[in-house]
């Protein structure tokens, strides 16, 4: 019997064969860790949303037809934990109290992944 992570390994490569991108490196535990944050900071239907947006990020930037840049990669999954994590606290914050003056929601990181 395979563990889950073998399982997701191999889902992973499946996929990656199926949208002939067999040279692309995924850090799994890193989109797993970034869906986390998303999960338990927003609401848990927010995973798979940052993990396409995120991902959609990344395709934009690095262009059709090139590879796909590592780094890329990285500050897509660092905006999304980013925001992920800023919605929380004016979450919390609006909870709390009123959100702080001139906040206006969720800060958002500005730049395109790759820049």
């Amino acid at each position: 019997m395979k563990t889950q992570d073998e399982t997701l390994e191999e889902w992973c490569r499946l996929l990656l064969r199926a949208f002939e991108l067999e040279d692309v490196d995924v850090d799994i535990n890193e989109v797993l860790s970034v869906a986390g944050v998303a999960a338990h900071s927003v609401v848990r239907p927010a995973a798979p949303l940052t993990t396409f947006i995120a991902g959609l990020a990344v395709g934009l930037a690095s262009g059709p037809g090139q590879a796909p840049d590592p780094s890329s990669m990285q500050k897509a999954m660092d905006v999304a934990r980013s925001v992920a994590k800023a919605y929380a606290a004016d979450e919390a914050q609006t909870v709390a109290g009123s959100p702080a003056e001139g906040s206006g929601g969720a800060s958002v990181p500005t730049g395109t992944p790759g820049e």
